[in-house]
């Protein structure tokens, strides 16, 4: 099962993320997750330096989105793991989340590697993209998220 195709707004680029984007990724995550340890600029820097795949959505060269996916091992066997999606609230809603998330998946898929992610119990939007993206749920990580010690559920997604 796979989502829609998506079709962006002509002004939507999805390209690489730069290291340069880390102060607007930090300040989008204050954003978007205040209450469960937002990623510091450092953490994206650290993440791109080691690296892991992650995408970035602009619009006239503004970021307005973020999404990355890391890969441990290679075929037969390999294993990913999303470990962030984040989407600039005035700009939700036109796909851009869904066209990060597709081209993190087609990372992992050249690897036709197995993928998993955390997602809060109470993000219903977040979850129906990811099920509308072929995952289901593996299981429960109570008290994941901290300091507000919101659940989590875990999902995956078959390799492809």
């Amino acid at each position: 099962m796979t989502g829609p195709a998506v079709t962006l707004p002509p002004e939507v680029v999805i390209e690489a993320l730069r290291v340069t984007d880390a102060a607007r990724c930090a300040a989008l995550e204050e954003v978007l997750f205040p209450g469960d340890e937002p990623w510091n600029a450092a953490a994206f820097r650290a993440e791109l330096r080691v690296g892991h795949t992650y995408l970035a959505a602009r619009i006239d060269g503004e970021l307005v989105g973020y999404g990355g996916v890391a890969v441990v091992g290679g075929p037969p066997g390999a294993e990913a793991e999303i470990h962030t999606i984040g989407v600039d609230p005035a700009h939700q809603g036109h796909g851009i989340g869904r066209a990060l998330l597709q081209g993190l998946l087609t990372a992992a898929d050249a690897l036709h590697a197995t993928v998993f992610l955390e997602v809060r119990t109470d993000n219903e939007p977040a979850r129906a993209l990811y099920e509308s993206e072929g995952f289901t749920v593996v299981g429960l990580r109570p008290r994941y998220y901290r300091p507000s010690g919101a659940d989590a559920y875990t999902m995956r997604r078959e390799p492809r």
